[in-house]
């Protein structure tokens, strides 16, 4: 799939990895949608990369504002060729800390608007007998660790579900990819919530790139784009994407 004339829908687009992958795309001639909560890093995004974009304000756990999203991508452009759903969020925590409001948010934003992404966009893609449905997993999706449960549970859901979806629709010409980040250096580190793990982890946010410790957003664009840039007999069905020093 040539990148150029492509129609990108990007959730999650207001920063890190959703922002750099919609300028690295844009820049290789796609036309992209983007959607997120902040509606200022939205407009200041959709003007920095000039006419190939357009926003919308959008939650991804309410399924009206996907779709609302997707219809934009629609009207403006004509059609879907790839959905990247990259919003997410990410509380840490033992289970024994009993935070029930934060473990259904991550049900909500990780899982379900995956979900409400592939639900809104699927009968498009099957009318044009054509598309791509991207999202971002992580590693948490791939190895289990301490004070994570939840946060990899809602990863490796995100796997099973678009593993479903690779066997379901590659009749109909659509194809899935999961791409999985390890640390990467983004706001998401800021949903954490447990003082003393989003400490650790922005100690390895900020290390130098030499120490090999965390990745920019603009390495999992470029994995991304890699996955885009396929022929259709192609389907790229997951990239893990580690900083060279991580352990896990």
């Amino acid at each position: 799939m040539s990148i150029k004339g492509k129609v990108v829908v990007i959730t999650g687009a207001s920063s890190g990895i959703g922002a750099a992958t919609a300028k690295l795309l844009a820049a290789k001639g796609a036309k992209v949608v983007l959607g997120a909560r902040r509606e200022e890093r939205l407009q200041a995004l959709s003007q920095a990369i000039g006419d190939n974009a357009v926003y919308q304000v959008t939650d991804v756990t309410d399924r009206q504002q996907v779709r609302a999203l997707i219809d934009l991508a629609v009207s403006k452009f004509g059609r879907v060729d790839v959905l990247y759903n990259n919003a997410g969020t990410m509380p840490q925590g033992n289970l024994s800390d009993r935070e029930y409001d934060k473990w259904q948010m991550m049900l909500n934003v990780n899982i379900m608007g995956v979900l409400n992404g592939i639900g809104e966009v699927l009968p498009i893609m099957q009318k044009q007998h054509d598309g791509l449905i991207i999202a971002t997993d992580s590693v948490a999706g791939h190895v289990v660790y301490p004070a994570s449960a939840v946060y990899n549970g809602t990863k490796y859901a995100v796997r099973a579900i678009m593993e479903g979806l690779r066997q379901e629709e590659k009749e109909h010409g659509i194809r899935s990819t999961i791409v999985s980040p390890g640390a990467v250096r983004t706001e998401l580190v800021n949903t954490i919530g447990n003082t003393q793990i989003q400490a650790g982890i922005s100690e390895l946010m900020n290390a130098d790139d030499r120490q090999g410790l965390a990745l920019n957003p603009e390495d999992i664009a470029n994995a991304v784009l890699f996955a885009i840039d396929q022929p259709k007999h192609v389907a790229i069905s997951e990239v893990l994407v580690r900083p060279a020093q991580q352990e896990v």
